[in-house]
């Protein structure tokens, strides 16, 4: 009896110090961020509330946000979904290649797609130049389309990971009985399909709008004036014009509450939607021949191809002849020297020791959360769940600032270190692989796990060697997405570094800002490197035809 009672009181541990981790980095922080926003010179105020409501700028920025992600989101589904039921039903030629050339669209972080936008389509761009060449005037990549435009070729391939695995989910059973009863082509597309897809199709919606609202680096590239709410809380708490740090607390509040809002109206759709799938007879990819077959091919490899220019044509920019932030004619290495001198390598160190121990303390955090909750679900266990989730509604301005508010002072001074930094995407990236972890978990029947008990084994031998290794798919589906969108992070890192913990993608958008476009190319490139490598990574890991979630 003592022995049950020791090996039960470990994972009670376990719950207690994940408990005490969220409260010191997570709970904490957002309760010194909403002192912030209301305690100015020592007196309780509603004075930036007031000032935030009281101005048309100002709350104008949460609605053009708002517009904005939600037109991304649909235009997003609009090209995502399509892109995903031809993949998932259809046989296309260069099938797998297609689906890689489709992640690499989205493996980079979305400002970097704006400026490659800038150099193709700005006011002296590639593309705009030669189409005034043949008199006609060509569409301006700045202001809300523009926006629009870059995200949703940025976004969309989240879209095709989600509906992937919710096609591979469908029975191919329920197709035969619609199209026994007269229900087919696109009618069952819209009665059958979608709507058994439906719940999936919400999360990826979800995932795309909090992605889209909380986007930075996009806006203020190409927004020209279009104020939305990331960039009206970073000029608030480090603009040219001086810090406010108690409305920019009192700003990111609002962008809290908004997203929560948000959060809640998706929570809220889904649940009217709820059952579960599960395939028995998958579909297979049939051939799509004639017409038919030729517009599909034609729909995603272009899609592919025209979402992909950006980051081709800013591996061609890394190897322009720049001399002074003057492009040249030729090819030269000259940008790469320059970026030698630039940080370089610092960045690179620095990108790569973040991410790695990032995504570490991230994946044993996600696979504690996933097996409380699954397998010892109680109201604490599914607290420290629920708590965990709170920074996938948060744009990464608010963690940071939260996070310079609570640490900034002794005994607990972390600003300016790489520690800040790692704490701060532990944070913002835990939900990817938390879900999928969770996920993966609940698919694993408890029988397994009490035959290896029932054979001797202890729990946490159970754990380590039959649990955890059936989870690997979700964990590393989970990691794979983690794992990107930390070396692509840029509105928290923005606000945490300082030239010792500088990182890829802050370099990249250092160059931009400061003219040194060529630079800026390099960074970027390399960047799209390290996600090229992860990706094969994982391919080559798992033997997968694509990223299951």
């Amino acid at each position: 009896m003592n022995v049950k009672r020791k090996k039960a009181d470990l994972w009670t541990g376990v719950s207690i110090f994940l408990m005490i981790l969220l409260v010191i980095f997570l709970i904490y922080p957002l309760v010194n961020l909403l002192r912030q926003s209301v305690i100015k010179d020592g007196k309780f105020t509603l004075s930036a509330f007031q000032t935030f409501f009281g101005q048309s700028y100002y709350w104008g920025s949460v609605i053009n946000s708002v517009k904005i992600a939600v037109c991304v989101t649909a235009l997003s589904l609009l090209l995502g979904i399509p892109f995903s039921y031809f993949y998932s039903f259809t046989k296309l030629k260069g099938r797998k290649l297609l689906f890689i050339l489709c992640l690499l669209c989205t493996m980079s972080a979305p400002f970097i797609g704006a400026y490659a936008w800038i150099l193709l389509m700005g006011n002296s761009g590639l593309i705009t130049g030669v189409l005034k060449s043949i008199g006609i005037k060509g569409f301006s990549i700045y202001g809300f389309w523009g926006i629009v435009l870059v995200q949703s070729l940025k976004l969309f391939p989240l879209v095709v990971i989600y509906m992937n695995g919710a096609f591979r989910d469908i029975d191919n059973s329920l197709m035969e009985a619609a199209e026994s009863m007269g229900c087919k082509g696109i009618k069952r597309f819209f009665r059958v399909i979608m709507s058994l897809t439906m719940p999936t199709i919400l999360a990826a919606a979800l995932l795309v709008f909090m992605r889209s609202f909380a986007d930075f680096g996009t806006p203020v590239l190409i927004g020209r004036g279009y104020s939305t709410f990331p960039v009206l809380i970073y000029n608030q708490y480090l603009g040219e014009n001086g810090s406010d740090y108690h409305f920019a607390a009192a700003i990111s509040v609002i962008a809290v509450l908004v997203t929560a809002a948000i959060f809640i109206i998706q929570k809220v759709a889904t649940s009217k939607f709820k059952f579960t799938i599960n395939a028995l007879h998958p579909i297979e990819p049939k051939e799509s021949k004639g017409v038919s077959g030729v517009l599909k091919h034609v729909f995603c490899y272009l899609l592919v191809g025209i979402s992909l220019l950006p980051q081709l044509y800013i591996v061609n920019m890394s190897f322009r002849n720049y001399t002074n932030s003057i492009l040249k004619p030729g090819y030269s290495l000259i940008n790469y020297q320059t970026a030698l001198e630039k940080n370089l390598f610092t960045s690179m160190s620095n990108t790569l020791i973040i991410s790695f121990v990032t995504l570490a303390v991230i994946i044993v955090v996600a696979v504690l959360i996933a097996y409380l909750v699954v397998r010892r679900g109680n109201l604490f266990n599914n607290s420290i769940d629920t708590i965990s989730m709170l920074p996938y509604i948060m744009p990464g301005g608010v963690i940071g600032i939260s996070l310079i508010i609570s640490f900034s002072k002794k005994p607990y001074a972390l600003t300016g270190t790489l520690m800040i930094m790692i704490i701060a995407l532990v944070i913002r990236r835990m939900p990817f692989t938390s879900r999928s972890a969770t996920a993966a978990m609940m698919k694993i029947p408890m029988s397994i796990e009490e035959a290896s008990l029932s054979l001797g084994a202890s729990k946490s031998k159970t754990f380590l060697g039959i649990t955890v290794p059936m989870m690997s798919s979700g964990i590393i589906s989970g990691a794979v997405l983690s794992w990107v969108s930390i070396i692509t992070e840029m509105s928290s890192g923005l606000i945490l570094y300082n030239n010792r913990t500088i990182t890829l993608t802050i370099s990249t958008y250092a160059a931009i800002t400061g003219g040194t476009y060529g630079v800026a190319a390099v960074f970027a490139t390399i960047t799209l490197v390290f996600t090229i490598i992860c990706l094969v990574v994982y391919l080559k890991f798992t033997k997968a035809e694509d990223i299951k979630m």
